[in-house]
């Protein structure tokens, strides 16, 4: 399994994914007081297939959730993927309703 890091670097508006030191891949955002919309994501090709992308996602909705303080508006179709396929992370998205579902 590869050791990927993921670092916010807000000076950049960016999530910055590395692999063993060396720069695989980011994710760009733009910040409002009630939003942080995921604009592009990229991948250096030597990194393709290894994850990369996924743990930028992974670890950018896990910060946005822990802090609670701005709903993701995912502009960027892997962001978007990536959320539809992990449903967990809809609630922190941009205008999708509160579940009404009890037990």
């Amino acid at each position: 399994m590869t050791d990927i890091q993921v670092v916010n670097d807000p000076s950049h508006k960016r999530y910055r994914a590395s692999v063993d030191g060396a720069d695989a891949g980011f994710a760009e955002y733009i910040l409002t007081d009630d939003l942080i919309v995921f604009t592009h994501t990229e991948v250096d090709r030597k990194f393709e297939g290894l994850g990369v992308g996924s743990a930028l996602v992974r670890a950018s909705l896990d910060e946005v959730r822990s802090e609670g303080k701005r709903k993701v508006l995912p502009l960027c179709p892997f962001y978007k993927g990536w959320i539809g396929r992990h449903r967990e992370y809809v609630p922190i998205v941009y205008g999708v309703p509160e579940s009404t579902v009890t037990d």
